[in-house]
């Protein structure tokens, strides 16, 4: 490389990094290049197309300031794709459902004897992930978290929408860390879950073994970190908490429905931590994504889903728990009734869940619906009362909530009597696996408790 485009390229990369955070920087721009300047058109070299993307989206406009300012002219922008030969070995990551060549793997295949852990779904791996440009720049960032935890970028703060793959990624890192080091400790958990040990611990006067407990782990998640805006004593212990983990090189995962500068009621001094490390949005999925994750679903199931059906489903449905939900309901009705999924069926499902939109049922219809079906009462499917019965009523309820109507584990555990979010998520879990693993008599009584409510629509309001 020319020595001057070199030196340049040097000094605006200086002039650059003195405005966005380390982690961006070192993410984005420490392997790129300034490979010619030729007729006052500057061609600058990133290693991949995700990195271009994001480049010309977030920096061109610095870029070009700072090589106007070097140059004395009006310097217009060509980024392209090309490895610079001393740029990090593992700049880029692909997906699974990108050309990923078998080495980049080879260092996760190890013998070893690891416990699944408490509240992550093993399910949940960047294996099972699909990956577009709307997810990418964070599916990266997790996976360089968890080879190296503690030393990348810390924090790493995920934000989006509900529905976009936020918990499936946070519970890839906490697996992928288990898997290649099991002797690490390892906490998964939703900030009510943190709320709650929090105020159980001051109500029982017993705050030493809850700080013991998190400020001793190698890597802490905490889901939903929004709801502990405007909690004073929580915000407190999450600050300490926070601080003696950066200290001790432990590595902390976050995620939230909105950056750390938009959450309300969120202590400017914890803002400014979520800050410090990586900050990454995960956007609504594209078709071409949508289409990915019913493939790969499909694949799951041990169903041969034809691409042309896939994109059916996916055109109708536009975001990824509805899309679930729809995919589910399909795999219900074909094991129910012994028929393949074709364009037919598909259709009476994709029409079906239309009608019932337009039916407006709410979340008490379902669980009277489940109530009625299995002849219990509402007071007993949101008691504690743990009886087999009951508890299967409560999970089919919980998924109906889930997969009919979208709801957040958090809400529908708030309309379940007050229970967690990991149970919820667990609940429906345990629900989906039986319907597509055992036979056809809990797809029928699912089916069942819809048509009830089809028949019955009014009788609950």
């Amino acid at each position: 490389m020319d020595k001057n485009l070199s030196a340049l390229w040097k000094i605006a990369l200086g002039e650059i990094e003195t405005e966005i955070s380390r982690a961006n920087f070192l993410t984005l721009l420490k392997n790129t290049a300034l490979i010619s300047l030729e007729n006052n058109t500057a061609t600058i070299a990133s290693p991949s197309t995700m990195h271009v993307d994001l480049l010309q989206k977030r920096y061109a406009t610095m870029i070009k300031k700072s090589l106007d300012k070097q140059t004395k002219n009006n310097i217009a922008l060509v980024f392209v794709v090309k490895t610079i030969p001393d740029s990090s070995k593992k700049q880029e990551q692909t997906g699974p459902l990108f050309d990923q060549p078998m080495e980049e793997n080879r260092e996760y295949v190890k013998t070893v004897v690891y416990k699944p852990l408490s509240r992550v779904r093993t399910e949940f791996t960047f294996e099972t992930m699909a990956v577009s440009s709307s997810n990418q720049l964070a599916y990266v960032s997790a996976q360089t978290v968890a080879k190296n935890p503690g030393h990348s970028y810390n924090p790493l703060f995920i934000y989006g929408p509900v529905g976009v793959g936020k918990t499936h990624l946070m519970q890839a890192v906490a697996n992928e860390v288990n898997k290649k080091s099991p002797d690490k400790k390892i906490i998964y958990i939703t900030s009510e879950e943190f709320t709650n040990e929090v105020v159980e611990a001051i109500r029982g006067n017993d705050t030493g073994r809850m700080k013991k407990r998190f400020r001793t782990v190698d890597l802490l998640i905490i889901d939903d970190v929004q709801f502990i805006a405007g909690k004073d004593k929580v915000q407190e212990e999450l600050f300490h908490t926070f601080n003696i983990l950066i200290d001790n090189a432990a590595q902390i995962v976050l995620s939230s429905d909105k950056p750390p500068q938009e959450i309300k009621k969120l202590e400017k001094r914890l803002s400014s931590r979520f800050s410090a490390g990586l900050t990454v949005d995960i956007e609504s999925p594209d078709f071409e994504l949508r289409t990915a994750i019913l493939l790969i679903k499909a694949k799951k199931h041990g169903i041969d889903l034809p691409i042309d059906i896939a994109k059916m489903i996916a055109e109708k449905t536009q975001d990824v728990r509805s899309l679930e939900g729809t995919f589910l309901r399909i795999i219900t009705e074909a094991k129910t009734k012994g028929q393949v999924i074709d364009n037919d069926l598909v259709l009476h499902v994709l029409n079906g869940r239309k009608q019932t939109s337009i039916n407006h049922f709410h979340p008490d219809d379902y669980i009277q619906g489940v109530c009625s079906f299995y002849d219990i009462k509402s007071t007993q499917i949101k008691g504690p009362k743990r009886d087999a019965r009951l508890v299967k009523a409560r999970q089919i309820a919980m998924h109906l909530l889930k997969k009919e109507l979208g709801l957040t584990f958090v809400e529908i555990g708030n309309i379940l009597g007050g229970r967690d979010h990991t149970t919820i998520m667990y609940g429906v879990g345990k629900i989906e696996k039986l319907i597509v693993d055992t036979s056809s008599q809990l797809s029928a009584e699912i089916l069942g408790i819809t048509n009830f409510l089809s028949q019955r629509k009014g009788d609950y309001s």
